[in-house]
């Protein structure tokens, strides 16, 4: 039963869940989520479900899609897929504990015979939201059990079944539970994205190295070359120039003739 209007108080009419909504601190960034989602609403009343739902659930998925969907295109899969048993086994862990607490809870109000719940007069979170993967579905099965549990440990705590400080444990502890899944989420997000860097970084120290090739491969490119067409004109004139010196001049044997002709009486006498 919510108190909607009273004579003797203002009573909210949905200020509350408009603070919570207009908070800059809450708003994920889900740019990068391209993937289909399906619509569910939320129907939230106590305020600390409210605030970890605002808070927590879409900054939690998105941080899942960028581990599951964009760190598989650079990183190894097995990687990834521990990754997502570790969630998986803290979602797990989280909703036995609070499924734990609600049982006990019921206990203790049918112990002492106590069957109206207490409930809230701020009006409830009536919000749509996307679910984009099964662990987004897990988180916000999540959000609505601890909802479930905050108005029960409020009525144990008006009734004097536990004391305030016993319930300001409680209360405490459940919201932590809730919110180290999205802080573990957070920072296997920041892990991922410092790897896939490195990656990145790695692909492109590589790039920029110059390609030489290897020692085997260059020494039989070079036994495969032809020889350099310098060397074979050298060879060519040092094998003209020793039959030019094999080669009798023309000069020599002409002086040869000339001394072995006969000298004529008339030219004998002039000379005298």
């Amino acid at each position: 039963m919510t108190l909607t209007h009273t004579r003797l108080a203002v009573i909210d009419q949905g200020e509350a869940n408009e603070r919570i909504l207009n908070k800059e601190e809450y708003r994920a960034d889900f740019r990068k989520v391209e993937g289909a989602s399906l619509k569910r609403k939320t129907q939230l009343a106590s305020p600390e479900a409210k605030r970890m739902f605002a808070r927590c659930f879409y900054s939690f998925q998105a941080s899942m899609y960028f581990i599951s969907q964009l760190g598989r295109t650079k990183l190894d899969h097995s990687i990834i897929e521990r990754i997502e048993e570790d969630v998986k086994a803290a979602l797990e862990a989280g909703t036995k504990e609070i499924n734990e607490a609600i049982d006990q809870a019921e206990v203790l109000l049918k112990h002492h015979q106590i069957e109206t719940l207490a409930s809230y007069d701020t009006k409830p979170l009536l919000e749509e939201i996307g679910i984009t993967s099964s662990f987004g579905r897990r988180y916000f099965d999540l959000m609505h059990k601890l909802d479930i549990i905050m108005p029960m440990m409020e009525t144990l705590a008006i009734e004097e079944v536990i004391s305030e400080r016993e319930h300001e444990m409680r209360r405490s502890r459940h919201k932590r539970i809730v919110l180290a899944i999205s802080t573990k989420a957070r920072n296997f997000w920041t892990g991922v994205r410092r790897r896939m860097n490195e990656h990145d970084a790695r692909l492109l120290a590589d790039a920029a190295k110059p390609k030489t090739p290897s020692r085997p491969a260059a020494a039989a490119k070079q036994a495969d070359a032809p020889e350099a067409p310098e060397v074979e004109a050298g060879g060519a004139l040092q094998v003209e120039e020793q039959a030019k010196a094999q080669e009798p001049s023309a000069q020599p044997r002409e002086a040869t003739q000339e001394a072995l002709a006969p000298v004529e009486p008339a030219a004998v006498a002039a000379a005298a």
